[in-house]
């Protein structure tokens, strides 16, 4: 193999490296989620503690979201990444071994902390790695495969609690992630040195940069909106329609398969209409998909084979502006790249936690609350659009 050979191939490695870091951490709430309603007979404690073992985790990804963004651009970050998987190898490890609640819970903290640094840098170092139109592409590709996790990881993590016990999906964790930051300890070679910032950055200075602003949020909107929806409907399928749990998961395969397609076509689309044009596009999309859910939902709706026409133009809209919204914002970071990635994810777990717990209270109204919740959101991401 010649020099140049070993060097694409290295850089694509690292892609890879990138992605499977993302989707650890990802699978850090979901391969873990079978094992919830065990735990108190297994460590003692109650079913309302053993929650908080998923609280602390979302708790602990969202300080780690800032930390390693405000550390990006102190320390070099390939050398922050390969650190971040021995420390999550480490603490997952140490959650396995817990023999406690309260040491499971505070455990899952920093683990939740540890995991968040590739989701940080990957866009970054996808930007300085990869052609425009390439990068765009790979972080369809990315968020193609990370749509993924929510559906097989529980069953991953089933087998495994079924087979081997709670603590099986963390020694599983260790070991990928341990086995990351060695294949990582080789790749470091071929992953870009980003530079540091010549002025300094600060989350304040991105708060106040609107062009940010407008990508950033609009982003956060369309996929907190979605997500919102899909953490309310099951209750409204099974509780307010009486259906059946299965009415969900096929509404939601559907939905998947179709925001991939968009994803992975999203780049052909900016290639040939423009990125701004295809944002744009994904957010009306989102925001009448959610608005259409809402009028269906305030009509007295109630057939679940409905919901997939109705819901999927918003996993279209999502795929087509996904990747170029979130490389538009990494763009308009100016450099800033860690913490702008950083911001961005963070807009997005507080949008659906929000948008979330504004639906809650009034759920057992069924769709009509649910939709408009999350055709509030919807407009919200086009009114952010208007930002100048």
């Amino acid at each position: 193999m010649s020099s140049e050979q070993r060097i694409h191939s290295g850089v694509w490695l690292s892609l890879a490296l990138l992605a499977a870091g993302n989707i650890l951490g990802i699978a850090g709430i979901d391969l873990v989620l079978p094992a919830v309603p065990s735990l108190p007979e297994a460590l003692g404690g109650t079913a309302a503690e053993a929650q908080f073992v998923l609280a602390s985790f979302v708790a602990g990804t969202a300080g780690g979201l800032l930390l390693f963004g405000h550390l990006g651009h102190r320390f070099d970050q390939r050398r922050l990444l390969m650190i971040s998987l021995v420390l999550y190898a480490l603490l997952s490890l140490a959650c396995g071994l817990a023999d406690n609640l309260p040491t499971l819970i505070a455990l899952r903290l920093l683990q939740g902390a540890s995991g968040s640094a590739a989701v940080v840098f990957g866009p970054g170092f996808i930007r300085r790695m990869l052609a425009p139109d390439k990068a765009v592409r790979m972080i369809g590709l990315i968020g193609s495969i990370e749509s993924l996790v929510p559906a097989f990881a529980p069953v991953v993590g089933a087998f495994l609690l079924v087979r081997w016990g709670w603590d099986a999906s963390f020694y599983l964790s260790a070991v990928l992630s341990g086995l990351l930051a060695l294949a990582g300890f080789f790749l470091l070679k071929f992953m870009p040195e980003v530079p540091t910032l010549t002025t300094p950055g600060s989350y304040g200075k991105l708060l106040r940069d609107r062009i940010y602003l407008r990508y950033a949020l609009s982003q956060a909107f369309v996929l907190g909106g979605l997500l919102t929806f899909v953490f309310g409907a099951p209750t409204v399928i099974v509780q307010s329609w009486g259906g059946q749990l299965s009415d969900f998961i096929r509404m939601q395969m559907i939905a998947v398969f179709t925001y991939i397609l968009a994803a992975n076509f999203a780049q052909k689309a900016v290639a040939r209409f423009g990125s701004e044009t295809m944002i744009r596009l994904g957010t009306w999309l989102a925001a009448l998909s959610g608005l259409a859910l809402f009028l269906y939902g305030l009509a007295g709706g109630r057939d679940p084979w409905m919901l997939i026409p109705l819901f999927i133009p918003m996993n279209v809209g999502l795929g087509l502006r996904g990747p170029p919204g979130f490389f538009q914002a990494i763009i308009a970071a100016k450099g800033d790249d860690a913490r702008g990635s950083a911001l961005v994810i963070l807009a997005i777990m507080g949008t659906s936690a929000v948008g979330t717990a504004l639906v809650a209270p009034f759920i057992q109204h069924g769709l009509p609350a649910l939709g408009a919740v999350t055709a509030a959101i919807g407009v919200g991401a086009l009114l952010i659009m208007r930002l100048k």
